[in-house]
């Protein structure tokens, strides 16, 4: 990539910055042996600190591919396995209800059946949130059948590495993977948390709001999204992961199979599948692998082409930065970087009628999704989205809070051919109005 191509591209991150309100971003590419990188905007919005490479964001679910990271090291080193169930393992865990087939390949690729969160997070370790929670993890489908993106599955991830390394998660993912690799990472929460982590933003364009927010998350939540990085720092671990850096951490053939989709994983609306750690976006030369990541106001994306080396990072403090990377990453093959991804949404959003019988409620664990008959999707009774019905029982969102149509979910039929399940986010939930309306 010459310096007038350079140029170009960084004139036009700064300008999907100022279109979409995002007070600060950071850009990474490793191609053809080199890096160079690019940075916009401030740390925090209202101050003139300038957003600097250097500067840790949340990275949110890119934690995950931590966590995976150190768990297939483990399987390596013989002490879990693939595809043993977890109850025969880690203790603790006979009693999660549903549970018995689940293996640590099901929870790295998101194909356990378990629902996506827990109930309000208070306990102070993971042990103790399984003996609060796990009677009402109820699975939304049986193991290995169907994909629904799972945050309780990756906290269980969390669980059997500090059963066995004896240690807490931050301080194992760093000695397993985080320095072993030299990646750099801060924690946004928990006693070893960063203040000088970058804040997020809320960002709302059509009332010119951007607002500062603090990060959410809790300890015990942490290998599901506790980690800050800089771009550079997630184009390093990318490169280790994409085979490109000599380590001593995965084999070949576990890279290979942390990056390659697994049978029975559709990610729909997220990307085109997944691995055992990682997502797949695209197909042909340009195909890649990675994974996003959103916390409280920050968006975060890796991706990496195995096949030339390529690896991008981008990340941003505020959760506009979402759709900014979306337009970003639809261009950069005009720029020469070779790397696809995955936009569910149609370059034309072509309304059909909305499908019989689809207002009701879904249920996710204990997450409830209400879709009501003007087409106002609520999680938990609180404005989500508006849904435009699109063919195929599809239809795409447009965020209540940002105003943003950047996604897309599903409704899936029943045996009556009435919606039976909701897809949205990678996330299943089933129709359950005659139990809400029961109790």
């Amino acid at each position: 990539m010459d310096a007038s191509v350079r140029a170009d591209l960084r004139a036009r991150l700064a300008a999907l910055a100022a279109e979409h309100a995002v007070p600060g971003t950071q850009l990474v590419i490793h191609h053809d042996e080199r890096t160079w990188s690019v940075t916009t905007g401030v740390a925090r919005h209202g101050c003139d600190t300038p957003m600097t490479e250097s500067h840790a964001v949340p990275v949110g679910s890119v934690t995950k591919v931590v966590t995976a990271a150190a768990v297939l090291a483990l399987v390596g080193d013989g002490d879990l396995d693939l595809d043993e169930p977890m109850v025969e393992q880690v203790p603790g865990l006979g009693a999660l209800p549903g549970f018995a087939g689940v293996t640590p390949r099901h929870l790295l690729s998101h194909t356990s059946g378990l629902p996506s969160d827990t109930a309000e997070v208070t306990a102070p370790t993971l042990r103790r949130l399984l003996q609060e929670s796990g009677h009402a993890l109820r699975p939304v489908a049986a193991p290995g059948t169907a994909f629904s993106y799972s945050n309780v599955g990756y906290l269980l991830l969390g669980h059997a590495v500090e059963f066995v390394t004896g240690m807490d998660w931050a301080a194992a993912v760093r000695a397993v993977v985080l320095d072993p690799l030299g990646v750099r990472a801060s924690l946004v929460v928990g006693p070893g948390a960063d203040a000088g982590v970058v804040s997020g933003h809320t960002v709302n364009r059509s009332r010119g709001l951007v607002r500062p927010v603090a990060q959410s998350l809790t300890a015990v939540q942490s290998a599901a999204g506790a980690l800050a990085m800089s771009a550079t720092e997630l184009v390093r671990l990318g490169r280790a992961l994409a085979g490109a850096e000599p380590n001593d951490l995965l084999d070949p053939g576990s890279l290979k199979e942390m990056r390659g989709a697994a049978p029975g994983a559709e990610p729909f609306g997220m990307a085109d599948g997944w691995g055992l750690g990682l997502a797949v976006f695209g197909s042909g030369e340009l195909t890649a692998t990675g994974h996003d990541g959103t916390g409280d106001g920050t968006s975060a994306h890796l991706r990496m082409n195995p096949s030339t080396g390529t690896v991008v990072a981008f990340t941003a403090n505020a959760g506009a930065g979402y759709a900014l990377w979306r337009e970003l990453a639809a261009e950069l093959p005009a720029f020469g970087v070779p790397i696809a991804d995955h936009n569910p949404v149609p370059a034309v959003v072509e309304p059909v009628p909305a499908p019989r019988g689809f207002a009701g409620a879904y249920a996710n664990g204990d997450t409830v999704y209400r879709v009501a008959d003007d087409l106002r999707l609520t999680v938990d009774d609180e404005p989500f989205a508006d849904l435009t019905p699109l063919s195929g029982l599809r239809f795409a969102m447009r965020d209540c809070d940002t105003g943003e149509t950047d996604q897309v979910g599903r409704f899936l039929p029943g045996p009556d051919g009435a919606p039976a399940w909701l897809q949205v986010g990678g996330r299943l939930a089933c129709r359950v109005d005659a139990v809400l309306a029961a109790a």
